[in-house]
């Protein structure tokens, strides 16, 4: 089973993800994409890290997320990735379009085949104002891209909205 959690910032996704995931009675595993930049990032991190028991395995990884999955996918596994829009930042971050279309095209073709259940949580950057940046208009624009990509290979997609979510496939 995999499934995309999609939503706004503060949305209820991460919270929501957690929920499915230890509901599901597998082996936990998280994987975090995110990287302390400044501050207010290591805030969000640690705020993240107190709302998970010792009941979870923490991977920290902010670019290679395909390897992750195939190392550590399982039957009885069920891997929570959160974020992707973290993970696609740092991919653009790295200014190397080719790499950013492998990491991209080896998830979406090979996550159907993984065994276990996988969740991925993502910010729908969509639906507000197109940003006037390059940087950013390409961010929103790639997202867009990854989200339809992701959304067709997983078997449930969810919408959060204001911590309600819902059921969109």
């Amino acid at each position: 089973m995999k499934e995309l959690i999609i939503g706004g910032a503060r949305s209820g996704k991460s919270a929501y993800a957690q929920q499915c995931a230890e509901q599901s009675g597998l082996q936990l595993i998280y994987v975090a994409t995110a990287t302390a930049h400044d501050e207010e990032m290591a805030h969000r991190i640690r705020h993240h890290q107190q709302q998970r028991d010792t009941s979870w395995k923490l991977i920290e990884e902010p670019v290679d997320l395909l390897t992750v999955l195939q190392t550590y996918a399982a039957e009885d596994a069920c891997i929570l990735v959160d974020c992707l829009t973290l993970w696609l930042s740092n991919l653009l971050a790295q200014d190397n379009q080719a790499e950013l279309e492998q990491q991209i095209d080896g998830l979406i073709q090979r996550v159907p085949d993984l065994p276990g259940k996988m969740i991925f949580v993502s910010n729908e950057t969509g639906l507000g104002v197109i940003p006037m940046g390059e940087l950013t208009r390409r961010f929103v624009d790639e997202a867009g891209r990854l989200h339809q990509l992701l959304a067709g290979i997983c078997d449930s997609v969810t919408f959060m909205l204001a911590g309600i979510p819902q059921k969109i496939k």
